[in-house]
């Protein structure tokens, strides 16, 4: 986790997107890097049904909006003591002797598919968690830097977290989705103090088992211990927050999307459930 990508937009999460940054970098000395996030025009264009006439976004007021964006993420680094990066590239002696520390890009082009492309380049990137209120972050963000980027993302929940990734919980279903994103988490699971595998009754597809995965991480050197729920009447995606809560959880690791998007969005699914819900942060892979 050496390097963290946080594309930034003005949302009401964006303090615990911070938040959570902050104690990802301090975690691993990780270089964060805060880039503008602002849709392309051709993203909203707004069609006036009764006169047949379309309109722009405001190209001024979308950069002025980015711009503040960015004022805000480098007064937070600031604040909690991040140090600016030091120009120039990075090399291994530079990164063994370098904390964590932060850079502003601010000449990214407008458009999700930016961040796509840009995150590939990255340990994993940091987003809120999104929903439907206008002062949401954006669905399309989490989803495009989940499906395009090939790495994992980080979902800061809600409200700023006090800790992170030192009581672990993985949402094991067997799938190959959750497999990567126990791959990607072995920095997390490393430092963490406690560990625990669970998986749920009807919730998981062919594949090993939670006690498979808990032997196996002991063989990296990683104790976890791990249960086999039934679901009842509760679904998985709540069974998993309320075993989180229990076991006093500060990150989540679940493979998103075992299930189509569309399937989840007409039937549900778990990843739709904690994407809803989930007030811990969230470590999510596809």
């Amino acid at each position: 986790m050496k390097t963290l990508l946080v594309p930034v937009a003005l949302h009401d999460a964006l303090d615990s997107v911070f938040e959570t940054t902050r104690l990802a970098a301090g975690m691993f000395g990780s270089l964060v890097e805060g880039v503008s996030l602002r849709p392309a025009l051709a993203e909203y264009v707004p069609v006036d049904m009764v006169g047949g006439m379309t309109w722009l976004r405001d190209e001024e007021a979308d950069k002025a909006e980015a711009d503040q964006a960015g004022q805000r993420f480098v007064a937070f680094m600031t604040r909690v003591g991040l140090p600016l990066a030091q120009d120039g590239p990075c090399t291994p002696q530079s990164v063994a002797q370098a904390g964590a520390r932060y850079r502003w890009r601010p000449d990214v082009p407008a458009g999700d598919a930016f961040l796509g492309h840009y995150a590939r380049l990255f340990t994993a990137t940091i987003v809120g968690r999104p929903g439907t209120d206008d002062g949401s972050p954006r669905m399309t963000t989490f989803e495009t830097a989940l499906f395009e980027s090939g790495r994992p993302i980080l979902v800061a929940p809600p409200a700023p977290p006090t800790s992170l990734g030192q009581a672990v919980l993985i949402a094991w279903n067997g799938s190959t989705e959750t497999a990567r994103a126990v791959a990607f988490s072995m920095p997390f699971l490393r430092k963490a103090t406690r560990i625990r595998v669970i998986s749920v009754e009807g919730g998981t597809v062919p594949g090993p088992s939670a006690e498979d995965l808990a032997r196996a991480l002991a063989c990296e050197g990683i104790d976890a211990d791990y249960r086999a729920l039934p679901a009842g009447r509760r679904t998985p995606g709540e069974v998993f927050l309320t075993e989180a809560q229990e076991f006093g959880c500060d990150l989540l690791i679940k493979g998103a999307y075992t299930q189509s998007r569309l399937r989840q969005m007409i039937f549900g699914g778990p990843t739709a459930h904690l994407l809803a819900s989930a007030e811990i942060p969230m470590l999510m892979a596809h």
